[in-house]
Formats: structure tokens, sequence, C-alpha cells
């Protein structure tokens, strides 16, 4: 079981990269706000509930596919020093049933990434869209670095498609292509 493990700021391109390894490998999409509108449902974003049931969904999701040999795309936001440690019960979850992960932290241009949040294709999900709160969440959270004790590839979206970026992710790691691509 691989799990790749596509992190980087609100608005980067994880989910467009991710679809498209998804498409070359036939790994599974985990996105990251599946988990946030399932919760959402019943509990409001913020709330204590909301956070700890979030968490717990990601975490047994990701560990019951570890357990039974399916690849997974995970796409995140890393929060330096706040989630430092659902990182590492991830790893450990994947790793005890004898997956692999692997870190992809994509990044872009400051400007890039101010017009990416405002993007129609975040519409539909609760997905930060507004360049304000952009930059108010910036400003609490260190989204912007690398998670400091993984290997991580880390590639520069400002000017490639997802295409040549959801490529460079299956070299560096010699992930399997799917039959199709």
């Amino acid at each position: 079981m691989d799990l790749v493990y596509l992190y980087g700021p609100p608005g980067v391109g994880k989910f467009t990269v991710s679809k498209e390894l998804s498409r070359l490998t036939n790994y599974r999409l985990f996105h990251n706000q599946l988990s946030i509108e399932f919760v959402r449902s019943v509990f409001d974003f913020g709330d204590p509930s909301f956070n700890r049931l979030v968490l717990k969904f990601r975490a047994e999701m990701i560990e019951e596919a570890a357990k039974k040999g399916v690849s997974l795309i995970f796409t995140s936001a890393y929060a330096k020093g706040k989630n430092d440690e659902i990182i590492k019960d991830l790893v450990r979850r994947v790793k005890r049933h004898g997956g692999k992960v692997h870190f992809v932290r994509l990044y872009c241009s400051r400007a890039a990434l101010l017009k990416r949040v405002q993007s129609n294709s975040r519409k539909g999900f609760f997905k930060i869209r507004s360049q304000k709160q952009l930059g108010n969440l910036l400003r609490e959270y260190n989204h912007l670095s690398a998670i400091p004790f993984v290997e991580n590839l880390e590639i520069d979206n400002t000017r490639i498609p997802p295409e040549k970026a959801a490529a460079m992710i299956i070299s560096h790691y010699k992930l399997k292509r799917a039959r199709s691509s």
C-alpha cells in the first residue's frame, strides 16, 4: 500500500494534481474535504467535536486502506507545529500494516496562490475562497513550510500543469502507472 500525502497551502492545487495522479495510477483519492463535508453536516467548523471527528475519520480511513492494501492519495494543508503529531500518527498507522507514505509538498508563488484561491473550481466545497481569508489563515498558521521530519518531494507548480506535477510524483517515488495511462 502506498499513501501519497499531498500537502500545501489552501489554493495551491492539491486537489487538481491529486485527481491527475489518481487517473495516472488508479490510486484512490481521499480528498481532505470529504471528511470535512461529512462531519460539517452535523457539527460546525471549529467545534471541538468537529475537529476530533474529522481527525478520527481520516486516520481510521487511511489505516483501513493500509490494512486492505488499497493505495491512496490524501490531500491536506499542513500547519507546521500544529499537525506534527497527527502526521506521525498517520505514518505509524500505515507502516504498521506494511505500507509506505510518500510526502509531496506543493507550493507556488504568492501571486499564483492569491489568484487560485478565488478559482471557481473551489466552489461546492467548504474551502477558503477569498484572498482575505487566505491571508488571515497564513498569518495564523504556517502552511508554507515542508514537514521537517519526513522526506519530501517539493514541487513548485506555479508554472507547471497538473499532468506534469503528477508525472514528477510518479517518477520520484517510482509509483506504478495505471495500464491505460
